[in-house]
């Protein structure tokens, strides 16, 4: 794939993977299923986050935040998605989602504004671009912005918005110039919560992730300024595929971390259930399952990595990305079912972990982008080569 993926992380890598990996442990994993169960958005562990600088991962100490490379953010993705999948969703959507397209391509203004307080976390990010008939079809988006004077008005509706409710600073996408196209057509801008005409709605029940907040937003005739416009006009469908490239690194490292952690506590409870006078592991057919499954991450692994090597190195990675996140998606998806399998008639109930990770990493099959588009994606990208 024209890239090396580092086989060891540097001091400074390991550090923080210990680090975050300690707090998912001992403070994340215990109320994992209490969140799930409540549908509860855990804001207390955000506030602590913050304080790790988790949520400002992608932007430099001047604005608040840690600077992390995509390695790093890629670890502390997985490590928090071990535990918590619904707390791991919020971070990523907060970082990739919001906090760093502002960051890269906001004017100075726009980053002296909202950046610092989205990376030290005073404020939550979410990002509006799906709609009930814009979904895989990015292009659809029937959100729009008229241009009155100085400002745009907004007029349309987002859906299944992680973070809505609790977020404060939005970056949406909405139709300027239905003529010029998608590619040309749409723009970004910023909103802020409790502008006139802005509403937010609580979302639908859900299957899996029910600790991350969604909601709709709708907009009737919000009014905002041309300076709150994010990037040039007509630019926004070119600047969400690049912010969406980024968001695929991190939902295939939550699924990477959700594998992971279904599958450590599989072969843990492997070594503990006796079956015909023996562990369970003893048996082939389980071993053989913990075998695939290790195999099957330590793939997703290398797939995340070579995605996020390249981004580090400023080189294309639309590909790797989408790799990266189909492979992983479905891997986690068969990781977790199995296992369910390997704790038996315990995995398929709820005071155990292992079936709200079942229903956590569905989600990673859809969002940012089905397993279907990753595949156009893909094929897009090798058959012009």
């Amino acid at each position: 794939m024209g890239i090396v993926v580092p086989l060891t992380l540097s001091e400074e890598q390991q550090m923080l993977r210990d680090t975050v990996r300690d707090l998912a442990r001992e403070e994340l994993l215990p109320q994992a299923i209490e969140i799930d169960r409540e549908a509860r958005f855990p804001v207390e562990t955000f506030a602590k986050l913050a304080e790790l600088g988790l949520l400002g991962m992608p932007v430099p100490e001047e604005y608040e935040g840690v600077a992390l490379d995509s390695v790093s953010t890629s670890l502390v993705i997985a490590e928090v998605a071990k535990a918590c999948g619904s707390t791991a969703l919020g971070i990523a959507a907060h970082n990739s989602l919001c906090l760093w397209p502002i960051f890269e391509f906001g004017s100075d203004d726009q980053r002296a504004r909202y950046v610092a307080d989205l990376a030290s976390g005073r404020k939550l990010g979410a990002f509006g671009l799906t709609e009930s008939g814009a979904g895989s079809d990015a292009g659809g988006t029937r959100t729009v912005a008229v241009r009155d004077g100085d400002d745009w008005v907004l007029n349309g509706s987002k859906c299944f918005i992680t973070n809505a409710n609790f977020a404060e600073t939005f970056v949406v996408t909405a139709v300027t110039d239905r003529d010029a196209g998608p590619k040309g057509g749409i723009s970004s801008f910023i909103l802020e919560k409790g502008m006139n005409g802005f509403g937010i709605h609580k979302g639908d029940e859900k299957l899996g992730m029910r600790g991350s907040d969604w909601g709709e937003l709708t907009f009737a005739d919000v009014r905002v300024p041309d300076s709150q416009r994010l990037g040039d006009e007509g630019q926004g469908f070119v600047n969400f595929m690049k912010t969406l490239d980024g968001g695929r690194v991190g939902i295939a490292a939550l699924a990477l971390g959700l594998a992971e952690g279904a599958y450590e506590l599989a072969l843990k409870y492997s070594h503990e259930r006796q079956a015909f006078g023996k562990p369970i592991a003893k048996k082939q057919a389980v071993a053989f399952m913990l075998a695939d499954m290790a195999t099957q991450i330590e793939a997703a692994r290398a797939l995340v990595m070579a995605a996020a090597v390249k981004k580090d190195a400023g080189l294309p990675y639309r590909k790797e990305a989408a790799m990266a996140k189909l492979f992983a998606s479905e891997m986690a998806m068969k990781v977790t079912y199995d296992a369910i399998q390997v704790h038996g008639g315990y995995g398929f109930t709820t005071e155990y972990h292992v079936e709200r990770m079942y229903r956590d990493a569905k989600l990673c099959t859809i969002g940012e982008g089905t397993s279907e588009i990753q595949r156009i994606v893909i094929s897009r990208e090798i058959l012009v080569h």
